[in-house]
């Protein structure tokens, strides 16, 4: 009957300490709860939603140019793209806009002229700069293999 008694009073001390533990979990997630929705109303109502380079209607005529020519194919943008070309991402900080221009309006002896009126081709140019000024991408070219693809190291 003893027995009986402690496996009774060992289940009813566990279910006290159930029933306690999850009373203050629910305060603990009510109070989280309240917490995020805070943060999230303080975030809405002060916080910039809007995204830092929205691109104009310049940058986004470039942008269709770009994909109409299909530039993409030769030229990378982030390491994206093809090989033949140089990586374009950061060209107007490393090259300047006058030098792309000419290369962009008249081609080269690998590069077809896409006969681009001048509007277009300040517009490519345009795309470019606006790519250029959303960050660094270069890969140092002994990490590129004779394939194109990089060699990464471990961490």
């Amino acid at each position: 009957m003893l027995h009986t008694d402690a496996r009774h009073g060992g289940f009813l001390i566990f279910y006290r300490f159930l029933t306690f533990f999850l009373q203050d979990l629910s305060k603990i997630f009510t109070i989280l709860t309240i917490l995020f929705m805070l943060f999230s109303i303080a975030i809405y109502k002060n916080g910039n939603l809007e995204p830092k380079h929205l691109p104009s209607s310049k940058i986004m005529a470039g942008w269709k140019t770009w994909q109409d020519k299909n530039c993409q194919s030769c030229h990378q943008l982030f390491g994206l793209g093809g090989y033949l070309g140089p990586d374009l991402t950061n060209s107007v900080t490393e090259k300047g806009k006058p030098y792309l221009k000419v290369f962009v309006q008249y081609g080269t002896a690998r590069m077809p002229n896409f006969k681009l009126k001048e509007q277009e081709a300040d517009e490519v140019i345009e795309f470019l700069a606006w790519v250029d000024s959303s960050g660094k991408s270069r890969v140092p070219a002994e990490a590129v293999e004779w394939t194109g693809n990089y060699k990464l190291q471990e961490r």
